[in-house]
This record gives C-alpha cells, structure tokens and sequence, in this order.
C-alpha cells in the first residue's frame, strides 16, 4: 500500500561546495528522502530556464521524484548557493539572490495537487520574496497537515514571518538555537523543555520537534509531553542535509502512525546516516539505518 502523498515546496536549488556542486535546497532534500522511502512525493518550486535548471530537474528524474509542479522561469536563474565548510563538516552558506524560487506562481494544478495530499512541507526561506511568500500562504489554506521545518537562514527572515507561519504549523521542527532564538522573542529566560512546551502552546502546535546535534533530539507531543532521543556517534564527513533527513525520517514512521519515540529514533538515525555521507541526498536505505548501533 502506497503512504499517502507529500508536497513539498520552496527552493530548489544547486549547494557549490569545494569539492563541487551538489543538488540542494531543504525542501527537495526532505522531498528527495521522503521519496527514497516510498512515500509519493512531489515538489512545488521553480528554477530558471538554462542548464543548472534542467540537470536539477533530470536529477529528480533519476530519484523517480516528481516535478510536475516545477515552474520554468524565463528571466531569473536557477538558485545556487556558495558552501563552506568548517572543520566539523558544519557548513555556512551565502544564498544567491534573486533566483527562479523566489517567484514561485499560485495555479489551479499546485492547488489541485495540494488538496490531494496527505500534507505540505515548507521552510522560512522560501518565503523570502512576496511572490513565493504570498503563494505558499495561499498554498496552506488548502493543506490537510501542515509541515513547518523553520531553517532560518540570516538575514531572509523576521520575528513577523516566523510568528506568522508558526501560527499555521501543526508540526513544527527546529533546531536548539532556533528555539533559543525564537523563544526569545516571545517568552522569559527559561530551561529548554519548558520553553519548548511554551512555544507550542503558544501557536498551538501539535507537534515540536527540536534537534539539538550532538545531544540528539526531543518532541514535544499533543498532550505536552517530553520525548527525547539520544544522538547516534557517527563519523561526520558534512552535516548539510542531515536535519532534513532527519524530518524525512519522523515523517515517514509518524504517516504509518507509530509512537513519538519511533519517529524519533528512526529520524535520528537517518540524520546521523546521512551526515557520514557527502551533500544533503546521498543514497541510503532504510536497511542501513535500522542497522545503525
């Protein structure tokens, strides 16, 4: 039996690392291992008319991911983004603007599309530029379940933005200084967990997932609860990708409906996988994450 579809939406893109470039973007990466584990998945984004949008396109070709919703843009480029890497594998970027993403279209076929699926995945970045924001707030007027993988990326966000689509979110994922930072703006200095429960009380989430790197991770459930998960020891080769791998991961056990903890574990482990490997989308299988120690 097929999973039921995913859609999701924003950037697109190509990571120029050292070493050279690699398909990216959290959006399609999450797409990309959601795709792997056999859940129907397709993007809505947009890249430019020219050749880095046609080798991106023909990836996801190859992944058997679907671009039917993949606008072609005449004017703007396909996105790329400049990689470095420190010596922890830890990557910081500097995000061309403005790209072909920016300037994603509101459509019947996108809305038709979103209407038949289970749920949409989106970031903060896509949201950048009034086009792509205005349509993927649109977009979320129709979704079912709503996916919030906040991945700020300085300086395309604002306190307004972020609070904005927090109030949308039924599931929301961020890291540890994304919580530091947004509990921040709202709530006194106060110990992680109960900052993590405020929030989602707060915007009336069901689900927070915080991933905290070397300490693992914990969610905060529909009735408040703290579930945490230690981090698998891995050798990191780069971690770009890995967090949306990781939601990829929770999101494939939380569609089959298993407990919290699972989602958890099994999220964790794809994470860790997928930072031993190079890039965001390295092939792996749900045989060598369960074998993980």
């Amino acid at each position: 039996m097929n999973l039921p579809s995913i859609i999701c939406y924003g950037e697109v893109l190509w990571d120029l690392l050292p070493t050279g470039k690699i398909p990216g973007g959290a959006p399609m990466n999450v797409a990309f291992h959601l795709n792997n584990f056999g859940v129907s998945t397709q993007m809505i984004s947009r890249v430019g008319d020219d050749q880095n949008g046609k080798e991106l396109v023909e990836f996801l070709k190859e992944k058997a991911v679907d671009t039917y919703l993949i606008q072609k843009d005449a004017f703007y480029p396909t996105g790329i983004v400049n990689v470095e890497l420190d010596e922890n594998g830890s990557p910081s970027y500097k995000i061309v603007k403005p790209v072909a993403w920016d300037y994603i279209n509101l459509d019947l076929t996108n809305v038709n599309a979103l209407k038949k699926a289970k749920a949409i995945v989106f970031g903060s970045l896509a949201a950048r530029n009034n086009r792509s924001k205005e349509t993927l707030f649109s977009l979320l007027e129709s979704a079912k379940l709503k996916v919030f993988d906040v991945n700020l990326r300085a300086p395309f966000y604002s306190k307004e933005l972020i609070e904005a689509l927090l109030f949308q979110a039924d599931i929301v994922k961020m890291n540890d200084e994304e919580l530091d930072l947004i509990g921040g703006w709202f709530f006194e200095d106060i110990p992680t967990y109960t900052l993590a429960q405020k929030i989602k009380t707060h915007f009336s989430i069901e689900i927070l997932i915080v991933t905290q790197g070397s300490k693992g991770a914990f969610a905060v459930n529909s009735k408040n609860e703290i579930k945490s998960i230690k981090a698998k020891k891995v050798t990191v080769v780069d971690t770009i990708g890995s967090g949306d791998s990781f939601l990829a991961g929770f999101l494939y056990k939380y569609l089959k409906l298993e407990p919290i903890f699972a989602c958890l574990d099994f999220a964790a482990r794809t994470g860790a996988l997928v930072a031993t490997k190079r890039g965001g989308t390295p092939k792996i299988t749900k045989d060598m994450i369960i074998a993980m120690s």
